[in-house]
Protein backbone atom coordinates (compact mmCIF):
# COMPACT_ATOMS: atom_id res chain seq x y z
CA UNK A 1 0.00 0.00 0.00
CA UNK A 2 1.25 3.38 -0.79
CA UNK A 3 0.26 6.21 0.84
CA UNK A 4 1.50 9.66 2.00
CA UNK A 5 1.30 12.23 4.77
CA UNK A 6 2.94 14.95 6.55
CA UNK A 7 2.61 17.79 9.14
CA UNK A 8 0.13 20.95 9.76
CA UNK A 9 1.81 23.26 8.40
CA UNK A 10 3.11 21.34 4.64
CA UNK A 11 7.02 21.48 5.59
CA UNK A 12 7.47 18.20 6.49
CA UNK A 13 5.95 15.01 3.94
CA UNK A 14 6.48 11.35 4.08
CA UNK A 15 5.53 8.40 2.16
CA UNK A 16 4.95 5.22 3.62
CA UNK A 17 4.81 1.90 0.69
CA UNK A 18 4.37 -1.09 2.83
CA UNK A 19 1.73 -3.04 4.77
CA UNK A 20 0.95 -2.48 8.39
CA UNK A 21 1.98 -4.83 10.53
CA UNK A 22 -0.36 -3.51 12.96
CA UNK A 23 -2.97 -0.22 13.81
CA UNK A 24 -4.34 0.58 17.32
CA UNK A 25 -4.32 3.24 20.27
CA UNK A 26 -1.56 3.15 22.26
CA UNK A 27 -2.45 4.93 25.87
CA UNK A 28 0.97 4.67 27.33
CA UNK A 29 1.97 8.36 29.19
CA UNK A 30 4.63 9.07 26.84
CA UNK A 31 1.74 8.97 24.04
CA UNK A 32 -0.40 10.82 26.76
CA UNK A 33 2.28 13.72 26.78
CA UNK A 34 2.59 13.74 22.70
CA UNK A 35 -0.96 14.23 22.12
CA UNK A 36 -1.48 16.53 24.89
CA UNK A 37 -3.86 13.88 26.71
CA UNK A 38 -5.43 11.44 24.33
CA UNK A 39 -3.80 8.08 23.15
CA UNK A 40 -2.26 8.61 20.33
CA UNK A 41 -3.63 6.47 17.27
CA UNK A 42 -1.15 4.57 14.65
CA UNK A 43 -0.37 2.26 12.61
CA UNK A 44 3.43 0.21 12.17
CA UNK A 45 5.39 -0.70 9.37
CA UNK A 46 8.56 -1.67 8.23
CA UNK A 47 10.68 1.62 8.55
CA UNK A 48 12.33 0.60 5.20
CA UNK A 49 9.32 1.31 3.59
CA UNK A 50 8.87 5.06 5.04
CA UNK A 51 11.06 7.56 3.23
CA UNK A 52 10.86 11.47 4.08
CA UNK A 53 10.03 13.19 0.20
CA UNK A 54 9.59 16.99 1.20
CA UNK A 55 11.66 18.56 4.04
CA UNK A 56 13.08 16.83 7.21
CA UNK A 57 12.03 16.21 11.00
CA UNK A 58 13.95 16.87 13.80
CA UNK A 59 14.89 14.43 15.74
CA UNK A 60 14.32 13.80 19.50
CA UNK A 61 15.36 11.15 21.86
CA UNK A 62 15.16 11.93 25.58
CA UNK A 63 18.77 11.86 27.54
CA UNK A 64 17.50 10.61 30.82
CA UNK A 65 16.46 6.84 29.50
CA UNK A 66 17.98 3.90 28.79
CA UNK A 67 16.79 3.11 25.20
CA UNK A 68 14.37 5.99 24.20
CA UNK A 69 12.41 6.25 21.82
CA UNK A 70 13.02 8.23 18.56
CA UNK A 71 10.33 11.02 17.93
CA UNK A 72 10.34 12.99 14.68
CA UNK A 73 8.48 15.88 14.17
CA UNK A 74 8.22 19.14 12.10
CA UNK A 75 10.39 21.92 13.88
CA UNK A 76 7.92 24.41 12.39
CA UNK A 77 4.55 23.29 13.48
CA UNK A 78 5.81 20.35 15.64
CA UNK A 79 3.40 17.92 14.60
CA UNK A 80 4.59 14.68 15.91
CA UNK A 81 4.74 12.42 12.94
CA UNK A 82 6.74 9.00 13.56
CA UNK A 83 7.90 7.23 16.35
CA UNK A 84 11.12 4.27 16.02
CA UNK A 85 11.12 2.76 19.51
CA UNK A 86 14.12 0.33 19.98
CA UNK A 87 12.32 -2.39 21.63
CA UNK A 88 10.70 -2.54 17.95
CA UNK A 89 13.76 -2.54 15.62
CA UNK A 90 13.10 -1.96 11.61
CA UNK A 91 9.65 -0.56 12.73
CA UNK A 92 8.57 2.79 12.11
CA UNK A 93 5.38 4.37 13.74
CA UNK A 94 3.05 6.36 12.04
CA UNK A 95 0.83 8.72 13.44
CA UNK A 96 -2.40 8.15 11.47
CA UNK A 97 -3.50 11.86 12.04
CA UNK A 98 -0.89 12.66 9.96
CA UNK A 99 -1.84 10.38 6.87
CA UNK A 100 -3.14 12.77 3.42
CA UNK A 101 -6.03 10.15 4.55
CA UNK A 102 -6.00 8.82 7.94
CA UNK A 103 -8.98 5.69 7.11
CA UNK A 104 -6.23 4.34 4.57
CA UNK A 105 -4.87 1.54 6.86
CA UNK A 106 -8.64 1.39 8.36
CA UNK A 107 -9.75 1.53 11.81
CA UNK A 108 -7.95 0.84 14.78
CA UNK A 109 -7.48 -2.89 16.01
CA UNK A 110 -6.26 -3.21 19.08
CA UNK A 111 -5.25 -0.62 22.25
CA UNK A 112 -2.14 -1.13 24.07
CA UNK A 113 -0.68 0.09 27.29
CA UNK A 114 -4.11 -0.03 28.73
CA UNK A 115 -2.77 -0.15 32.44
CA UNK A 116 -1.54 3.48 31.81
CA UNK A 117 -5.34 4.44 30.27
CA UNK A 118 -6.91 7.33 31.76
CA UNK A 119 -10.45 7.25 32.87
CA UNK A 120 -11.38 9.90 29.73
CA UNK A 121 -9.62 7.60 27.16
CA UNK A 122 -12.39 5.94 24.83
CA UNK A 123 -11.92 1.90 23.53
CA UNK A 124 -14.19 1.02 21.11
CA UNK A 125 -16.52 -1.83 22.20
CA UNK A 126 -14.91 -5.30 21.23
CA UNK A 127 -11.93 -3.77 20.30
CA UNK A 128 -8.86 -6.15 21.52
CA UNK A 129 -7.02 -4.70 24.70
CA UNK A 130 -3.27 -5.22 26.20
CA UNK A 131 -2.29 -4.11 29.51
CA UNK A 132 1.23 -3.38 27.50
CA UNK A 133 1.93 -4.73 24.68
CA UNK A 134 0.93 -8.24 22.67
CA UNK A 135 2.59 -11.11 23.24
Amino acid sequence: MKVEGGCYCGAVRYAVDGEPMFNGQCHCRECQYISGGSPNVLVAVAETGVKYIKGAPKVFKRGDLANPVTREFCAECGTHLISRPPSMAGVAIIKLGTLDDPNAFGSPRMAVYMVDKQPFHQVPEGMATFERLPG
